[in-house]
């Protein structure tokens, strides 16, 4: 090989042209704007700068079914997985085709412009496909020396004179073993190396993915400088499955790679999370026979084990009878970095360890969500004050109480109590929280907060950041009513109060709260202190 593989259909797509870029412009300050989110963006870059070549915009819904259907693109070329704009905004719904509309950030910069071929309706979501005509790339504040196109990053293999190169594609930290199995790899092939994490993130919603760039630059340094290369691959998440490995191999070739290193991590969501799962059927061919089209070729991560008489990583089919065998699962080096226990050094590097714990220290020392729900009247905000008191009392961290009334008042004034209100005014608390929680502070929240949905995705936002306890104070409506000093239970019965929970108005039992609470016949402290006890099991407290 004389020269760096071609990019996937021959020709880089590159879909921003700077002599259109002020014409655009203008021409978008007429135009409807969809704002994108991260992920969004994310699409849209890997597509602007050709990393998806040979695609020249999003898909249309035909397109998209014969992806699925025969995974064929409309010149019969393979291609894994539909790729459309999707979109929840309100302004997707009424566009149609023809029409021409202006991408942006979510500050108003502008990205490019979608000229629609075809918009349609899925489960509530909308999908629009069409050409996309560049201006310009998402801003990107962070790491700005680690990034480069597939364009930029062909020329300078080109000027160091790389031609074969395998490609290490990253969602998760490098340890020894893919350390030591990476360099093999590299060594093996006469290849050099590109670290690729894929590091598609947002500073206020995705941040974890510092701490991962911040490990790949730490272990940069124990790579060979000559043949290894970091860069960073602004490709959105997905589940790991054969079609999205497929993609990436489809990438790495657009980035100049003819290798692309398969598995490696530990995944709990998907199928074909390791290298070994290459060997298993897919439809009429195997994965690598696919890749092998695609002009990539697989290399198998496999199952590996340390050999402790021997002090390295190797295959587990290669381990040496009678040797002894040692490993770590990805679950239990979580709850060790959890927990602030000690991680072998033969699993991972010091500098490593260091990143990781910057980004994600033990529990001890991270923020964390206490969100108490419950009827009107079951004793949330009692039990929030008691406990907001008690961990002040403690110090160490800061303690904010967010209480519903308190919320009502300073932060959701103007809402009224429908359901679409309640549920803005508890998506409005989570975010807060949140914010506290990803900054290393306690928030305490005590909000109704009626539907399951709705707390689903405070949790998930929260636990993005850090830690979430919910706490389900199920005290039965009838002491609820009891306790009512307002009357609103009565009222409610009486029908002058619409959509009350508990009487006109469901309440969704949690399903699997960290706690359940029941203060029909329970003291203040003592249900405070069974609080203290959960927060000290789950090493929020020490």
């Amino acid at each position: 090989m004389n020269q760096l593989i071609a990019p996937y259909g021959g020709t880089l797509v590159n879909l921003i042209d700077p002599a259109k870029g002020e014409a655009l412009k203008q021409e978008a300050l007429s135009l409807p704007s969809l704002d994108l989110d991260w992920r969004q963006q994310c699409e849209l870059e890997m597509l602007m700068t050709g990393a998806y070549s040979p695609l020249a915009g999003f898909m249309t819904q035909a397109q998209c079914a014969r992806v699925e259907a025969e995974q064929q693109l409309d010149d019969g070329s393979f291609w894994p997985l539909p790729v459309s704009l999707v979109s929840r905004q309100k302004a997707a719904a009424e566009l149609k085709a023809g029409d021409r509309v202006a991408l942006r950030d979510g500050e108003g910069f502008m990205l490019a412009v979608l000229t629609i071929s075809d918009a349609w309706e899925n489960q509530g979501v909308w999908h629009l496909g069409g050409a996309v005509e560049g201006v310009a790339l998402p801003p990107h504040p962070d790491f700005v020396a680690l990034r480069a196109t597939p364009l930029e990053l062909r020329a300078l293999f080109a000027k160091r004179g790389w031609r074969r190169v395998v490609a290490w594609q990253a969602r998760q930290p490098m340890h020894r073993a893919q350390f030591e199995f990476c360099l093999k790899s590299a060594i093996e092939n006469e290849a050099n190396l590109l670290l690729h994490p894929q590091a598609g993130g947002d500073i206020t919603d995705a941040p974890a993915y510092f701490g991962l760039v911040r490990s790949f630059i730490a272990i940069r340094e124990r790579f060979p400088v000559a043949s290894t290369q970091l860069s960073l691959l602004p490709a959105p998440p997905r589940e790991a499955s054969a079609q999205a490995l497929l993609l990436r191999a489809i990438v790495a070739r657009n980035y100049g790679c003819g290798l692309l290193i398969a598995g490696g991590e530990h995944q709990t969501d998907g199928e074909y999370r390791r290298g070994i799962d290459l060997d298993q059927p897919e439809g009429a061919a195997s994965l690598t026979r696919l890749a092998e089209a695609i002009g990539v070729r697989l290399i198998a991560y496999p199952r590996m084990v340390y050999v402790e008489d021997r002090a390295e990583h190797l295959p587990e089919s290669e381990a040496p009878a009678g040797a002894r065998q040692l490993t770590l699962s990805g679950e239990e080096f979580q709850r060790r970095m959890q927990s602030g226990l000690k991680i072998p050094d033969w699993y991972s590097f010091p500098e490593v360890l260091a990143e990781l714990h910057r980004q994600s220290p033990p529990r001890e020392r991270q923020g964390f969500t206490v969100f108490f729900t419950g009827l009107s009247g079951a004793g949330k905000s009692t039990l929030a004050r008691s406990l907001a008191a008690r961990l002040m009392e403690m110090g160490g961290r800061c303690v904010t109480l967010l209480d519903g009334d308190i919320v009502r008042r300073h932060l959701s004034s103007e809402l009224g109590f429908t359901k679409a209100h309640r549920d803005i005014n508890v998506r409005r608390i989570g975010f807060v929280a949140s914010e506290i929680t990803k900054n290393r502070g306690i928030a305490i929240c005590a909000p109704i907060a009626p539907y399951r949905q709705t707390r689903r995705d405070v949790r998930a936002m929260i636990e993005s950041v850090g830690g979430f306890v919910e706490i389900h104070v199920a005290t039965p409506i009838e002491t609820c009513e009891g306790r009512d000093r307002k009357g609103l239970y009565a009222k409610a019965r009486a029908g002058l109060i619409p959509e009350f929970t508990g009487v006109s108005d469901p309440y969704e039992v949690p399903e699997k709260p960290e706690l359940a609470i029941d203060t029909t016949g329970l003291g203040i402290d003592e249900a405070v202190q069974q609080i203290l006890l959960k927060l000290e099991h789950e090493g929020y407290l020490r």
